[in-house]
């Protein structure tokens, strides 16, 4: 199962249709365009529609990326799901066999995680997910399983995914993943983290990934009641607000908040001002209600 929106994801499929052929099991390939606005994308996701086992549904408008997951799970036939980003590009000559031999009749969810495969210094995206590689390893990650948890590359059972879909009421970007951690996790539902990565280099735009995070940032404060515990931010934020700080965070954003993010913007951007920058941010979301 993958869920894009204006991301080519004709390679991946061949990539994924290659090893799959290789394991001679059944298998089905269904990609969700979820309402891509770019026709181009559109067209070339489309050519997957030529291979067997392989089918691309075009969806009217972008319903988020809950919401097309869960489509995607009830269109599925067989017993076993795999969630795969439509960014992400294929590492391994293993990666399929891997995951079939991790479920092993399982009712576990098994998450791969990511690895980058560029890394630009120019780039916020990419710096800021250089600064996190070494959590990303399965044994960083086995340390929080629930709170270490992204919808990018996991499989589990159908069974277990359509009695658990993923919460709807996150329309906008950023937290369902997240959120996804808790209900498994207050579902009494293991989540087993392997070594299986897939590869991380498509970044968008410094300015682009502002825009997402401060939409990321709107997506937690509107939720950040069924996140406590779940965000690092949010932790930050109640140790701040306990201190008495968070009026003095909320001063510096509003003072200083559009000089960062032109800085971040541009070539050089800096990870502590990155880091200082959505804490301000949300202290603004805060601040104002």
């Amino acid at each position: 199962m993958i869920p894009t929106f204006n991301d080519e994801c004709f390679e991946l499929v061949g990539q994924l249709r290659q090893q799959a052929l290789k394991l001679n099991v059944p298998f089905e390939i269904l990609i969700g365009d979820d309402g891509s606005s770019d026709r181009n994308v559109v067209e070339s996701n489309l050519r997957i529609n030529q291979f067997e086992h392989c089918s691309c549904v075009l969806r009217p408008e972008n319903s988020g990326r809950a919401v097309i997951r869960n489509v995607l799970g009830r269109m599925a036939r067989y017993d076993t799901l795999l969630f795969i980003d439509s960014d992400m590009s294929v590492i391994r000559q293993d990666y399929l066999s891997r995951y079939i031999n991790s479920l092993n009749n399982s009712n576990d969810v098994v998450y791969g995680g990511y690895e980058l495969t560029v890394h630009l210094q120019d780039n916020l995206r990419s710096r800021y997910e250089d600064s996190c590689a070494d959590n990303h390893t399965a044994e960083k990650r086995a340390l929080h399983p629930y709170l270490d948890f992204h919808t990018s590359n996991f499989a589990c059972p159908a069974s277990v995914f359509h009695q658990h879909p993923l919460d709807e009421r996150f329309r906008s970007y950023g937290y369902e993943d997240v959120f996804y951690g808790r209900q498994l996790k207050d579902a009494g539902i293991a989540i087993r983290h392997i070594d299986n990565p897939l590869g991380f280099g498509r970044f968008e735009s410094n300015a682009d990934y502002l825009r997402k995070t401060e939409e990321g940032l709107r997506t937690l404060w509107r939720f950040r009641e069924n996140l406590q515990g779940y965000s690092r931010l949010l932790d930050r934020v109640k140790s701040l607000r306990q201190l008495h700080l968070l009026p003095l965070v909320h001063l510096w954003h509003r003072c200083l908040g559009g000089a960062e993010r032109r800085q971040l913007m541009g070539n050089r951007p800096r990870l502590f001002l990155f880091n200082l920058y959505r804490l301000g941010y949300f202290a603004s979301l805060d601040a104002g209600h």
